[in-house]
């Protein structure tokens, strides 16, 4: 009885205006690699070739900066670089390194109003962060300056966050930091120019500090470089009480070897 019922669903779903329209929408909108834009069997994948190019952040890494080792130095080892500066967030996890394909897709969301990809993004960024992503109170995506968001239409990280949310059940807190110093662009500035760029540029809005204070938070952005802006929106959500935040980000800039 089951399986009957089971196939008359198929095939229902087989008959839908959705199913029945992809062949036209296939024609019209061929399915091509988020990446490179070469056809490709199925719509939100990557062909071979990007594939194959993307550096996929794998364990062993640093526990605390998500920074990947060149060997296994051992179960819950850390990098130089998070013993000698210690992070203000208590973690970071990325998909992939900022290089090539990965690369290519955050700036296809970010640039080219590709938001199409955030999903395809997303699923790979809940991977990434594993039990803390499936274990914290909250979702809270990296602030735009109104001016920057009129301008833009839209926020990655939020677009990120937001899929995120669906993809775990966590709560999607949009309205609980705000950036309130508009900021010059980050690209290009040296490691003191961006944190001084953003110093003091976020705080947790008046009224919302209940959904903060005691909490496990996942801080989501696009990409990690050398962490000035997620350290300074870190800060604020720290000063409101969070008792822990795990920083996820999609690509991490490497700028040498581990």
């Amino acid at each position: 009885m089951v399986d009957e019922a089971e196939k008359i669903e198929g095939v229902a779903r087989s008959f839908s205006p959705r199913a029945l329209l992809r062949p036209l929408l296939d024609l019209v909108y061929p399915p091509c690699c988020a990446a490179c834009g070469v056809r490709t069997a199925g719509h939100h994948a990557l062909c071979g070739a990007c594939w194959s190019r993307m550096r996929f952040i794998e364990r062993p890494y640093c526990d605390i900066l998500g920074l990947p080792f060149a060997h296994d130095p051992g179960e819950g080892m850390v990098s130089a670089l998070a013993i000698a500066e210690p992070p203000i967030f208590d973690r970071l996890r990325a998909v992939a390194l900022h290089e090539g394909p990965a690369r290519n897709l955050v700036h296809g969301l970010k640039y080219r109003d590709r938001t199409d990809l955030a999903p395809m993004m997303a699923a790979w960024m809940a991977r990434a962060g594993g039990e803390h992503l499936a274990l914290c109170d909250a979702i809270i995506p990296v602030p735009l300056h109104w001016t920057r968001l009129l301008k833009r239409r839209f926020n990655q990280s939020a677009e990120l966050g937001r899929h995120l949310a669906r993809l775990s059940g966590r709560p999607f807190l949009t309205r609980t930091l705000t950036r309130r110093k508009r900021t010059g662009r980050q690209v290009g500035l040296t490691a003191k120019g961006r944190e001084e760029n953003v110093r003091a540029a976020f705080r947790v809005r008046k009224g919302e500090e209940h959904q903060v204070f005691g909490k496990r938070l996942v801080l989501v952005d696009d990409v990690f470089t050398t962490g000035a802006t997620v350290s300074s929106a870190t800060r604020a959500l720290k000063r409101a009480g969070a008792a822990e935040v795990t920083v996820l980000t999609f690509a991490m800039a490497l700028t040498e070897p581990i």
